[in-house]
Parts: structure tokens; C-alpha cells; sequence
């Protein structure tokens, strides 16, 4: 089905100027619909009516509250605006609220609109002539600056058709919203009907719903379906971007759903705290913005509490630009390029407002100058090159095409089209359904540290027949994924620049090299520990006299004592097993002629040059090998067992 042209027009304007009375004389629809509007006479609450324009376009008109009291609920209104109607009553001209309205609706980036100056039957042609200029001057400089302003009468009906006209010219200039992204729908309303459940009511923002299309509530993360759709009060088998549609969604309680949540697809949001964000100070600030200052943060139809994080700057000042952080005190989830108004608690003052940048960050260290430079790229529109920045940041972790995807709030052709831009200088790695995308230059990073580590093991432990994957992993300086990993290591045994035995991973001219030089390492330190006899010394002196050498020399002396030729009596003396054969001969021969042995008569057996530092070690020994039984300062002769 080819979706018809929609459009959103919002009101703006200063408390009792006639909005609500605008909105009823052009399409019939009295928009204060809650009884204290009624009473009051001043619309509290967002009010909604529609349209259709001359040439067939939907118009959804949005009449929002112009008491500064409910200046929440015209934010909520404005979200989302193609198009806004400025009402200035001629019988009071630009009052506070007009001057706010119209800068809110500037920070949340509405680019057209028309004026209207109500109530002209007030007044007397001089004084209407008088307001217009005023009007036309406070424009100035503003997106309505050059905009039509046009008489409007709500008992005459003066200025209704040249209203409509107006809107339906720049209504067909307005980009419509697209239909190719994914639906997403912020929700300004939630109430139940007898009969049907819950039903949430928003400004369709991207995309296409249909009916038991299943979709999800963020940013609760609840999973529902579509049971019944209206645009406008007419029962439709699916609604588009920029219509006002409301959902019957099922199995859900009104208590599980409030305004701020948002309806969508799955996997194409994510809830967060932090918000990386540019900024413009409002040009009627009263007193600079201060870093870590606590504000109320206006996204989509959430109202949240947030703490502006300045980043390398103590505050911002009226008119100012600059990027910064928002740290939120609940979950929100948003896209990039989404706007946002800020406003002090409890001053009824619009502080700043501005658009996402990230909408999925991490708290920054403020006061790092790569933070700044960080956020500059991520304010540019260059996708190509923040795509890279988020890759390098990622590393040898690689992000999944998910996180990716929602980092950028990039879908479906769009995201296709960036990926393809990056083929050259990106890796993707498929995980089950999804894929993990890599710079490939952090491919070739962790081949080399492979390459480099093995180099390192096979130096430090020449005997060794190489690592294994896990034993690999946990010697490189950072943690690779593991399918980074894997690929990696099979690069390298394509390009034969490293060998693969089962489990082990080598560099084969490492691997058995100088078997010769191994033997006569041996047959050397054998000669040495023979020539040492019973009083060696420390090993470690022993093999510093290798120099050069010395990890070779260690590694074939822990062969040795593996092959049992040497034995270890303490941390510091090794042994032959030839000599030690020597002293248990000596030692049975002993036996035969005596029942006990004193450490004097162990010296005299072995040799007086022999001092106890060698003496008790190697009476330990033969108490452990099972020869002698010490009893006091004795020894009796022991049977084997």
C-alpha cells in the first residue's frame, strides 16, 4: 500500500490567544477535552484534531497549553513537528510564552511555519497594524522571519481559507518522514477501553505498523503485539510515519505503560543512562549554565532528571554551542539525531536544548582533550569516519553489527550502504545470526602479537613444543574475541608464518631448533654436576657461567632433573644421581657393620671436606628415600618399602 502523505502541525503561542479556537474553526474539533479545560478555559494538556488539505495531504494538528505552568506538556507536544502555527492574539501582541514557544520549537529544529494574529475583531486597523510590526520585528532572525501572517477572526472566520491555503503550500514542501526505517512511535497518551484493552496514542515517527505486527515497549523491554489501529479515530489495517496513530496493544496494563515509553521494533533501541549530546544555550538564559548542574531533560515525550557534564569547560553561557554529556537518573532510549530540551526544576525557565549524538555512551573523562575531539567527530556527519573511531575503540573486541547498528541508528538500506562504504578497511565475523564487525587493522595488530609472543615463548622456553590457544590468549596484551582470534591464527598458519600440531601453536625454525646444541648441553651439565661431586654449588651460579646462554642451560637442567639423571635435594642443590648412587652404597655397606648412624659418622663415611651445609640435605634424602629412619640425632638402618 502507497502511504499517503503526513504531516504534523503543531500550535505555539502564549496562554488564552485562541490556539484551542484556531484548531476548532479549522477542523471542527474541540481539543480541551479534560473537564478542568472546560471550567478553566485554558487547555492544560496536549489536544489533538486532523486535517485534510486541499491537496490530500493528512494534516494531525497538535493544539499544545500556553500557560507557562504546563510548558511540559507543549514540549511534549512539539516533538516531532513538520510545521507550526504561531498564535499572537492582536489585542496583546508577543507575550512570554510566545517568546518561549517559538524558541522551543527552534531548539527542537521545527524549520517552517506560518503566524496567525487571533482575535483581529478586537481590534481597530491601526492597532493590528501596530502588532504586525511588532510581530515582524521579534521574528527576526528566527525560522518565521519572511513567514505569512494572517488575520485570523474565530467568530468571523476572517483568514480561515488563506490559513489553509498557506499550511497546504508549505505542507508539500515538507520531507516526509520515512517509511523505510523502522516504526517508532513516542507515546504522548495511554488509556484503556471496555472491550479492548490498552491503548497507547503517539506521533508515528519512522517507518510502517501493521496489525499483530509484534512490537515492543521500551524502554521496558516488554515484548506485545498490535491487536487494533487508528489514525484519527478511523479503525486502519496499519498506520505510517508522520500519522497519529493510536495502538491497541496486547497484554499489557495501563500500569505498565506511561507517556515517555515508546513503541517500536525489536532490537532496533536500547535503554541508557548517558547520552553524548550537542548543545545551544537558550538566547534568554538568566544566569550561565554550570557542569555538573542538574536539569530536566525533555526527549521525545519523556521528562527525566539529567546532569549536564561540560566537557573540558566549567559552563556554557546565552547562545553558546559546545558537545557534553547528559547523565540520565532513569533509562531512555532515543536515536541519534534526536531532540531534546532542557529546563531548570522549579524556575519555569528553558535553559538549552539540542540533538543526540550517541545515544548508547559511556561517562567521559571531562577533562581529557580526546574526549572533546571525540565528540567534535561524533558531531559531524562524516558516518564513515565515526564508524572507524568507534572500531579503533573497540579494538581486538570487534562490536557486534547490532551495537553498531543502534550506535548510529543506522537500519535495513542505510546501514547496508555503510557497511559497503567500509568493506575495504572492515572485517565481519559472523556469530550465530548476527556478525562482529572489526577493523582489519586490528587483524594485522594481533597477528603480529601473536607472531611477536611465540617468538618470546619459544626464546624463554626453547625445549617447549609450543602453546595452545588459551595458553596464547592469555600472554597477548589485550583480549581478543575469539573468532578475532581464530582467524587470526589461521591466517598465520596459511601464510606459514606459524605451525599448527593438534592443539599446539609453533614457529617451526624455532621449534627442535639446535637439537645438537641440546645434547651437548646435557652431556655438559652432566660432566659439571659429576665434577661437583657432593659439595656443588648453588645451581643458579652454575648456570650464569652458560652467559648467553643461561635460558637454554636452564631449560635443559630442568630436563635433566624431569629425566631424573640430576636430583633437586634443595631450592639451591642439585645432585648426580651417580654421586647420590655412591653415598647409598656407602651408606648399605655402613649397615652391614653398625646399628646407627650420627651426622659424625655420616661426615667420616662421605669425606670431612664435606660441611653440614650438604650434610643435612643429603641425610634428608635418604630419610625420604626411604633408606634411613631418623630417631633423635640417629639414624637406624630402614627397610625399603
Amino acid at each position: 500500500m502507497m502511504a499517503p502523505k503526513s504531516i504534523i502541525i503543531g500550535t505555539a503561542g502564549h496562554v488564552d490567544h485562541g490556539k484551542t479556537s484556531l484548531i476548532k474553526a479549522l477542523t471542527g474539533i474541540d481539543t480541551d477535552r479534560l473537564k478542568e479545560e472546560k471550567e478553566r478555559g485554558i487547555t492544560i494538556d496536549i489536544g489533538f484534531a486532523h486535517l485534510k488539505l486541499p491537496s490530500g495531504i493528512l494534516a494531525g494538528i497538535v493544539d499544545v497549553p500556553g500557560h507557562e505552568r504546563f510548558i511540559h506538556n507543549m514540549i511534549v507536544g512539539a516533538g516531532g513537528l513538520d510545521l507550526v502555527m504561531l498564535v499572537v492574539a492582536a489585542d496583546e501582541g508577543i507575550m512570554p510564552q510566545t517568546v518561549e514557544h517559538l524558541e522551543i520549537c527552534e531548539l527542537l529544529g521545527v524549520k517552517d511555519g506560518i503566524v496567525v494574529l487571533t482575535k483581529i475583531d478586537l481590534v481597530d486597523e491601526e492597532f493590528s497594524a501596530l502588532v504586525k510590526e511588532e510581530v515582524q520585528r521579534f521574528l527576526q532572525g528566527t525560522f518565521l522571519e519572511g513567514a505569512p501572517l494572517i488575520p485570523f477572526s474565530a467568530i468571523t472566520s476572517q483568514g480561515k481559507e488563506e490559513i489553509i491555503k498557506e499550511l497546504d503550500k508549505k505542507a508539500q514542501a515538507v520531507k516526509e518522514k520515512p517509511i523505510d526505517k523502522p516504526f517508532r512511535m513516542p507515546i504522548d497518551g495511554v488509556f484503556t477501553v471496555r472491550g479492548y484493552g490498552t491503548v497507547v496514542r503517539g506521533t508515528a515517527l519512522s517507518g510502517r505498523i501493521t496489525l499483530n505486527q509484534e512490537v515492543v515497549l521500551y524502554p521496558q523491554g516488554l515484548k506485545t503485539k498490535v491487536r487494533s489501529i487508528q489514525v484519527h479515530g478511523n479503525p486502519v489495517s496499519e498506520a505510517f510515519a508522520g500519522m497519529r496513530t493510536a495502538l491497541n496493544l496486547q497484554g499489557l496494563s495501563k500500569e505498565e505503560v506511561k507517556r515517555g515509553n515508546v513503541v517500536s521494533e525489536p532490537n532496533v533501541l536500547k535503554p541508557s543512562q548517558c547520552l553524548d549530546v550537542e548543545i545551544k544555550a537558550s538566547k534568554n538564559l538568566q544566569k550561565p549554565l554550570k557542569n555538573l548542574e542538574n536539569l530536566l531533560c525533555y526527549l521525545g515525550t519523556s521528562e527525566v532528571l539529567a546532569k549536564l557534564v561540560l566537557i573540558m569547560r566549567q559552563e556554557l553561557g546565552t547562545k553558546e554551542r559546545d558537545m557534553a554529556q547528559l547523565i540520565l537518573n532513569q533509562p531512555v532510549v532515543c536515536w541519534r539525531g534526536d531532540r531534546f530540551i532542557l529546563r531548570r526544576p522549579g524556575t519555569n525557565e528553558t535553559v538549552a536544548g539540542g540533538k543526540v549524538l550517541n545515544p548508547i555512551s559511556q561517562p567521559r573523562r571531562r577533562t581529557k582533550p580526546w574526549e572533546k575531539k571525540e565528540l567534535e567527530l561524533l558531531a559531524s556527519e562524516d558516518l564513515k569516519e565515526i564508524s572507524k573511531n568507534y572500531l579503533h575503540k573497540t579494538g581486538w573486541q570487534g562490536l557486534s553489527i547490532e551495537e553498531f547498528s543502534l550506535r548510529l541508528s543506522l537500519f535495513g538500506k542505510d546501514l547496508s550502504n555503510l557497511l559497503s562504504q567500509l568493506e575495504k578497511e572492515t572485517l565481519i565475523l559472523k556469530e550465530g545470526d548476527t556478525g562482529i564487525l572489526f577493523l582489519k587493522e586490528k587483524l594485522w595488530e594481533l597477528k603480529k602479537s601473536i607472531y611477536e609472543r611465540l617468538v618470546k615463548f619459544h626464546q624463554a622456553n626453547p625445549l617447549a613444543p609450543g602453546l595452545n590457544k588459551e595458553f596464547l590468549r592469555g600472554r597477548l596484551t589485550k583480549e581478543p574475541h575469539p573468532l578475532l582470534l581464530e582467524k587470526a591464527l589461521e591466517e598465520l598458519v596459511e601464510e606459514n608464518k606459524i605451525a599448527r600440531d593438534r592443539e599446539l601453536y609453533y614457529l617451526p625454525h624455532f621449534r627442535g631448533q639446535g637439537l645438537a646444541e641440546v645434547e651437548n648441553l646435557k652431556r655438559e651439565l652432566e660432566l659439571i654436576f659429576l665434577k661437583e661431586g657432593l659439595c656443588p654449588r648453588d645451581v643458579e651460579e652454575i648456570l650464569l657461567d652458560f652467559k648467553n646462554k643461561y635460558p637454554l642451560a636452564k631449560e635443559v637442567l630442568n630436563l635433566l632433573l624431569r629425566e631424573g639423571k640430576l636430583v633437586s635435594l634443595t631450592e639451591k642443590l642439585v645432585f648426580h644421581r651417580e654421586i647420590l648412587e655412591k653415598v647409598k652404597e656407602k651408606v648399605f655397606a655402613y649397615f652391614r657393620q653398625n646399628k646407627e648412624l650420627t651426622i659424625a659418622n655420616f661426615r667420616e663415611l662421605v669425606g670431612k671436606e664435606v660441611s653440614r651445609k650438604y650434610l643435612i640435605p643429603l641425610l634428608e634424602y635418604l630419610d625420604k628415600e626411604k633408606i634411613t629412619l631418623r630417631i633423635g640425632d640417629k639414624r637406624v638402618f630402614r627397610k625399603k618399602i
